[in-house]
This record gives C-alpha cells, structure tokens and sequence, in this order.
C-alpha cells in the first residue's frame, strides 16, 4: 500500500461490503462514514485470529495464552499513543466509545468540580454525547450550560466564548474538533489557548477529527480528548478516552468492580494503578485488538495523504452537487476548513424520502437530526441529508451521488 499517496483501487479490495450488490443488483455506494466506516480484511481477519488462537482474559493469568492476549491488548494502547503523539500511554483509557468517554469525565471530574453557579460551555453544532451529560450535570448541580453559537458559514463565533470568559465562572469548555453535521474543523488550538489563559479546562471531541486528520494531543494542549474506533475501521464497542495525568490522579472510579481495584476489604478498598483505576471488568479485548489493526491500517497510508483525498473529493462533490437543481448545501465554504461531509435539503422534500429514492440506485447516506438537534434548530430544520466520504470513496462514487440526486429533483420538479 502506498505511503505518500491515496491508492482508492488497492484500498477497495481490502473491503469485502463494498463488492456487494444491494437493491435489485445495484452496486453498494457507501456515504454514511459519518456514522461509521466500514471494515478492512486486515481488521476483520484480527479480531478472528484472536479467538481462533489466543483467546484468554487480560492482565489476570500467567499462562500463554493470557500472555499473548495481554500483550496484543496492551500494544493498541502503546500505538494509540504514537499515533496521536501522548507522551504517557498511562493516559490512554479504552472504553466504549466517544459517548462513554464524555460521560466518564462528566460522572468522575464534573461532580467533582462543578458547582453551583458555574458555567459549562459547549456549541451549537455539538453531538447529542456532548450536550446531556452536561445538561444533567448542570441540573444536578445547579450549574449553567452555555453555547458558542455559529455564523451562517457553519463556523463558531469566538466572541460568545470569550463573553463567557470574562465572567469568570468558567469550569469547562468542551467541544468537537470537527463537526458531524456541517463539516465544520473547529480552530481548536485558539479555543484551547483562550482557555487556558482563563485557568479553564476543555475537553475536546474527536470522533470526527482523528479518523480523517492529523491529530497531535501534545500539541493540540487541551486537558481531555475523546474518539471512536468504529469511524476510524477499527469495530463498534471500543473508544479511548484520553485525560492528563495529573487530573487523571484526582478523579475517581467510574465503574466499580475486577482489575480496577488493587485490595480489596469488607470496608475498604484501594484503586489500581493508571489507568486501570477507569478499566473496570472483563474489557473488549478482541475489539480492541482489531482496533489495532485498524490503526495499522491508517497509519500505513498516512494521515495527510488521507486528509488531502477528503479535500479533493469534497471539493468535487461540492462543485457538483451545487449544480443540482432546488437543492441546499450547509456548511463553511472554505474547503480547508470542512471535512469529508456535506449535509443537504431539497426544498420541501423530507430528508427520508430523499434518502429512500437514492437508497434504490444503492447509495446510502444518512437522514435525520444526526443527533444534533441544537443544531437543527440553529439551521430552522427538522432534519437534512448528509454524505460522508473516507478512504475508499471515489470520485465515480459522487457521480453516482449527483446523478440520484438530479433524479430527486427531477421527480419533484424542483
């Protein structure tokens, strides 16, 4: 596989879903990498080779295969570490997902932290994941959450975080990197700075970000980070979150129960070391390992010649999709400053129907809120179509997209 450059032929053989035919024989388009990616044989032939071969829990026998299992667990830890540049692999915490990262800090570091009067701040173009738990920790402590609103261009207004600033009862300000409707990369290192500056913690959500850019945590300075493998080719059910030692050490338990724990009596019970101290029970080991395989994966092509094929295929997609007839297209214009997703309406067609006519010539994209209701209501819309590109799209694959969307408009005499 090539290193400096995006080969789409060769990376599409190594993704059995994508030779399917759905839909009275029509070939699988795949648009809906937003939500999840597909899987790579390299991945899928991991987690099998796992329970084939080295089946065992972790990190609590001596015999071989509990070894082997213990040390491929292990090793996705120490790669997650040099592909997002974090110094201390201690701080690499696996759990579910993004969604469970956020909860964990809001459970663990929020009631720990949060009072009554102070303020979280978050924006309008956040995930639902990002938006309740902070909504039930702030009723449960008799806190505020605020927003960041955004301009018509889809891009934060900086001033309403400074605004809230100024107040000074700023504890947390938590935000994506990337936004998973409009496409929006959030200019994290200036959020994170102005935070800092105001003795301010921030959490950042990168379930967007990390699958389709370079991201560098030592850099990017922020106190907590969260992703998904499941959007990066790796499988559902694994997530990391990332949170700086020194906090990490002052936040308790957030599940209680095997391997968290380093004594346990009738009364009283000591933790682990970090960061088993958050690893309670049985973990997902197979997934974990194909997590690493998928990282692999990534990290063979590169994350900039992936980030520069979004770019091209992006722009394409919108040149095209911008000549389509009755259609409205959401999201900055500036295409180094959007990823690989373009969300859309036709006038006074509901997004399923959309989604349901293309859905026939086998394109799938997604249609809904995208759990982002805020932002929805920001936009004066219940729902929108989105498409969403990775590594094994092509430009035949947009063609494809306009072509059944030219169809929509035509049926509809837009």
């Amino acid at each position: 596989m090539q290193t400096s450059a995006l080969s789409t032929e060769n990376i599409r053989k190594d993704f059995p879903i994508l030779q399917r035919m759905v839909r009275d024989g029509k070939p699988l388009v795949y648009l809906d990498n937003a939500s999840t990616t597909q899987k790579p044989n390299q991945v899928i032939d991991a987690i099998s080779d796992y329970y084939k071969n080295h089946n065992a829990n972790v990190h609590r026998a001596v015999y071989a295969l509990a070894e082997e299992s213990t040390e491929a667990y292990e090793k996705t830890r120490e790669k997650i570490s040099k592909f997002l540049n974090i110094k201390n692999k201690e701080e690499v915490i696996f759990v579910r997902g993004t969604t469970e990262a956020i909860n964990l800090v809001a459970y663990t570091w929020g009631r720990q932290n949060i009072k009554k009067g102070d303020i979280i701040v978050t924006t309008e173009y956040e995930h639902h994941s990002n938006i309740v738990p902070w909504q039930l920790l702030a009723k449960e402590k008799g806190a505020k959450l605020e927003y960041i609103g955004i301009n018509d261009n889809g891009e934060l207004i900086l001033d309403h975080l400074d605004s809230y600033l100024e107040t000074g009862k700023v504890k947390l300000v938590t935000f994506s990197q990337m936004s998973n409707v409009l496409g929006t990369i959030s200019n994290s290192e200036e959020i994170i700075k102005r935070c800092k500056k105001a003795g301010v913690k921030t959490l950042v959500d990168g379930a967007q970000s990390v699958p389709h850019m370079k991201v560098d945590i030592e850099k990017l300075d922020c106190d907590f980070f969260a992703f998904s493998a499941h959007k990066m080719l790796g499988p559902t059910g694994v997530g990391v979150l990332w949170v700086r030692k020194e906090i990490l050490e002052t936040m308790p338990p957030f599940h209680g129960g095997g391997d968290m724990i380093r004594e346990v009596h009738k009364y009283e019970t000591t933790w682990n070391d970090l960061p088993y101290k958050f690893e309670a029970g049985t973990p997902n080991i197979a997934d974990v390992i194909g997590f690493s395989a998928a990282i692999d994966y990534l990290s063979n092509i590169g994350m900039d010649a992936i980030r520069q094929h979004e770019i091209d295929l992006t722009k394409y997609a919108l040149e095209k999709m911008s000549q389509v007839k009755g259609i409205t297209i959401y999201g900055v214009k500036d295409i180094l400053n959007r990823g690989g997703v373009i969300s859309f309406n036709f006038h006074d067609v509901h997004p399923h129907d959309v989604a349901t006519i293309i859905d026939r010539e086998g394109i799938a994209v997604r249609s809904g809120h995208h759990c982002a209701q805020v932002l929805m209501e920001r936009l004066n819309v219940a729902a929108t179509n989105r498409a969403s590109f990775y590594i094994y799209n092509t430009k035949e694959d947009v063609d494809k997209l306009i072509k059944s969307l030219e169809k929509v408009s035509e049926l509809y005499k837009l």
